[in-house]
């Protein structure tokens, strides 16, 4: 026996001291990394007479062939880094069995017809199908898997019109935020000639034979990344004609950088125009409308001045309209107006603010329904259109819940429930009888969602503000300092961090790491006073509350410095290139992915003026200071050792372009002590976020997989 015992025992142990050698040796190689050499240039600004150094200004140019190489030669370092651990394709192989099952999107009817979204797994793309009442045979209507040979051109609109005969296919490519519109005929499944293009920040909607939608004129040939996006503009298209022949309905050259979207109420009596200006840091719109029904002709002022309060216009009732608002009430509230008297001394509250921040509204089957947030988690109600509460939905427990959208004529609606530990699971509400039934259930091989355990949590952040925070782990966790821990943030533009399960995230449960969502001032957890607490002036609020979230982890025994990662995206990305700046030794580990990273120029590059409203301007002396004060470009420091670094862009993000990370990257390297890898990804074929199944799962490994290296933890799989 104890020879049998040593016989299956010893070569475990051989592969995993082995394991350990080779990551202690290529660990200690953040010193021998040998990053290419990026030129530097002499290349100073002057912001309100303080001279600030823009060396690597170069890399932003995304089309140059230098730039080309430069991002050649930094992918050939940090593949070749991520090559050597010898786990990595295990970790890959693992994701996709974890990934790999049926996925479905809430159906929507419209008339006799059903329509819902279901990848199959690990489909690069789900698939539109079409079915005939509930009980019929689901048929493709659209498979974008068959656009592309690598997957990546994706289905991002799809609108029907009132009588369902056509609908509004949007197509991206290769992550990039620019749509090209087409119509297909539905019956016959049938793509018509119809091609609108250069479609950005837009709807479709419906009037007739023909749809509202949002462009820019076309960009110079060639610059589509770097363009101005100036003058957004609005046009009708009829279906069946050239887009040359579309008609123009509304623009604004002498504002270029303000968005315009026309939408229309489900009985297509009212055009709604909204118009925003964030570029001139403004948070709010201004809503104008057309009465459609008598054709008049020019948009009268619903909302006529754009200010810091947002405006919704949910549906009509009647010649008047439902509307969601913040206005004098900064946890929303819903009015009905009246067009006619527009006034707001003559609006109706119909829902009135309360201690709970509004998330939602919409209507379905002739009731309002609602959704607000208590401390993160969803609760749904249903309203008469004149505000009566009919019900609270009952919700499988503290979590997400959306959907509940429909026609006039419904029914019954779907919506879909999540939270950190359930699959998102689709249920049918009957509106007569207020009862919810499962309509359809995911099944996740290998995952047993009673093995862990969902905790929220609250902590004070630096001036005592509370806050709260979601921990997520199997059950079992000893509080001894010692589990490896991976924190993420956003806190920004009035999001909300809300509980949601990822499959790709058990990669990380199943191997004993503790997940940590913190829920920062700037999103919308508690309604615009939270949001407000984390904006311009106010932004450095929200890396207190994330570091704070980090010493509560370690203060309370979950992990420690040495076990800690920290990741975040986007805005989410600006937060942890700030984060590390301020606290590097509070991280073993930090994944930067597509963020913001020069807080200066932000604004200069394609619609990131639109950001100006939760950041602030370079151009503003008062909100420069601030913005320089912890701008992650501006604030690395010299011989510093900073956490072990991943930073991933792509290139197709055309929102957070390339160039933030490229230049942070190239100074990283360039300033930081050598003890810890500086590694930058670079995706190809994507944009803002994963262009396909594929390429998410390859992201989320490499990501895990440098996380796992650097922590010194090897996951159980890769002794087998």
């Amino acid at each position: 026996m104890k020879k049998a015992f040593r016989r299956n025992v010893w070569p475990w142990a051989v592969v995993a001291m082995a394991m350990l050698l080779v990551a202690g040796a290529y660990a200690q190689q953040g010193a021998r990394l040998d990053y290419p050499q990026t030129r530097k240039v002499d290349h100073v600004d002057t912001y309100h007479g303080i001279a600030v150094p823009d060396p690597y200004r170069w890399l932003e140019d995304d089309n140059s062939p230098e730039t080309a190489q430069w991002v050649a030669a930094e992918n050939k370092v940090t593949f070749g880094y991520l090559e050597q651990i010898p786990y990595r394709a295990q970790l890959k192989a693992r994701l996709e069995a974890l990934f790999n099952y049926p996925k479905y999107g809430a159906p929507s009817r419209k008339g006799e017809f059903f329509f819902f979204s279901k990848n199959d797994g690990l489909q690069n793309q789900s698939v539109l199908y079409i079915q005939k009442g509930l009980t019929g045979t689901p048929e493709v209507l659209i498979d974008p898997n068959a656009w592309s040979a690598d997957g990546t051109t994706r289905l991002v609109a799809f609108s029907l019109s009132k009588n369902g005969k056509y609908a509004v296919v949007g197509v991206s490519r290769a992550g990039s935020d620019w749509q090209e519109f087409g119509v297909m005929e539905v019956a016959t499944k049938t793509m018509l000639p119809d091609k609108l293009e250069w479609v950005k920040v837009s709807g479709a909607s419906w009037r007739g034979d023909g749809f509202y939608y949002s462009r820019y004129p076309a960009p110079e040939k060639g610059h589509e990344l770097s363009s101005a996006n100036e003058n957004h503009q609005v046009y009708f298209h009829k279906v069946g004609t050239p887009q040359s022949a579309d008609e123009l309905v509304f623009q604004d050259p002498a504002n270029p950088q303000r968005f315009h979207g026309v939408g229309t109420t489900e009985d297509e009596r009212f055009a709604i125009l909204e118009v925003s200006d964030r570029g001139k840091g403004k948070k709010g719109n201004a809503v104008f409308v057309r009465d459609l029904s008598k054709n008049e002709t020019m948009f009268r002022p619903l909302i006529g001045t754009i200010g810091d309060d947002t405006f919704n216009v949910i549906d009509n009732v009647g010649d008047k309209l439902l509307v969601q608002t913040d206005r004098g009430a900064p946890n929303g509230k819903v009015v009905l107006i009246d067009p006619a008297q527009p006034e707001e001394a003559n609006w109706k509250t119909v829902l009135p603010e309360r201690a709970e921040p509004l998330q939602g509204a919409g209507t379905a089957g002739g009731k309002l329904f609602v959704s607000y947030l208590k401390d993160v988690a969803t609760v749904a109600e249903v309203h008469a259109l004149d505000g009566a509460l009919e019900n609270v939905v009952q919700l499988p427990g503290p979590g997400t819940a959306g959907g509940f959208g429909g026609e006039k004529d419904d029914t019954f609606v779907f919506y879909t429930f999540t939270s950190f530990s359930v699959p998102p699971t689709i249920y049918r509400y009957d509106i007569a009888t207020k009862q919810s039934s499962v309509f359809r259930t995911p099944e996740i091989p290998g995952f047993d969602a009673s093995a862990y355990e969902t905790k929220q949590v609250f902590y004070n952040s630096k001036d005592g503000t509370r806050v709260p925070m979601f921990l997520v782990y199997r059950k079992g966790l000893k509080l001894d300092g010692t589990n490896p821990t991976l924190l993420y943030g956003y806190g920004g533009f009035n999001i909300t961090t809300s509980p949601g399960f990822s499959a790709l995230r058990i990669g990380l449960l199943e191997q004993g790491f503790v997940y940590a969502s913190a829920n920062l001032r700037g999103g919308g957890e508690y309604g615009e006073k939270w949001h407000e607490a984390g904006m311009k002036l106010n932004k450095q609020n929200v890396f207190d509350d994330f570091i704070a979230a980090a010493e509560w982890l370690i203060a309370n025994k979950y992990t420690s410095a040495a076990k800690l990662a920290i990741q975040g995206g986007s805005n989410g990305g600006l937060l942890v290139g700030a984060v590390m700046n301020q606290r590097p030794e509070l991280f073993k580990v930090a994944i930067a992915q597509v963020g913001v990273m020069d807080m200066l120029r932000f604004h200069k590059f394609t619609i990131g003026w639109n950001w100006i409203a939760d950041y602030g301007s370079s151009d503003n002396p008062d909100q420069f200071k601030a913005l320089y004060a912890y701008s992650p470009l501006h604030n690395i420091k010299a011989g510093v050792k900073y956490p072990a670094t991943l930073i991933t862009t792509a290139d197709h993000d055309d929102r957070v372009v390339p160039a933030h990370s490229f230049k942070y990257a190239a100074t990283l390297q360039e300033k930081a002590g050598r003890a810890t890898p500086i590694l930058v990804r670079i995706e190809t074929k994507s944009g803002h976020g994963a262009s396909s199944t594929t390429k998410q799962i390859e992201t989320v490994a490499d990501i895990d997989a440098f996380i796992f290296f650097n922590m010194g933890v090897t996951p159980a799989f890769a002794a087998k």
